[in-house]
């Protein structure tokens, strides 16, 4: 855990990463980075997102959930500015596997109180629901520009 809350810091308050992606270890028992980056292009983002897999207990891959963070950054529509609100997205395909999206959801709350000024939480289940123009809308609460 200590590692994601470094990157989370590293992103926070650094501004070294755009994004964080967690993913639960291979053997399920801690949440660990996956990939801390400063690429700026959401669908960079978003595809990795998509892609996430995961293995089942019979060794097949499926899709995977994912836990990330992305520092959104925008401009308000009534010229007063930048704002920066850092989201805490979970991932969970609807056609995931139950058992990862079980693990998922019941280690989510402990990674969220670690990471320490989250703005927003976004759960995102279709791919649908991680487009940049509705997260931007959602985030901003319709306020960007």
């Amino acid at each position: 855990m200590y590692e994601c809350i470094s990157a989370f810091n590293d992103l926070k308050l650094a501004k070294k990463y755009k994004y964080i992606i967690f993913k639960l270890s291979d053997d399920n028992r801690e949440i660990v980075v996956e990939e801390a980056s400063a690429e700026k292009d959401w669908e960079v983002f978003r595809q990795k997102l998509i892609s996430a897999t995961a293995k089942t207990k019979s060794g097949a891959v499926t899709k995977g959930p994912r836990y990330a963070v992305y520092d959104f950054e925008y401009g308000l529509a009534s010229g007063e500015g930048l704002r920066n609100k850092i989201t805490f997205i979970a991932w969970s395909p609807d056609d995931a596997g139950v058992m990862p999206k079980m693990i998922y959801a019941s280690s989510k709350e402990g990674l969220k109180r670690s990471l320490n000024g989250i703005g927003y939480e976004l759960q995102a289940n279709d791919p649908d629901d991680i487009e940049y123009d509705t997260v931007l809308k959602t985030v901003s609460k319709g306020l960007a520009g």
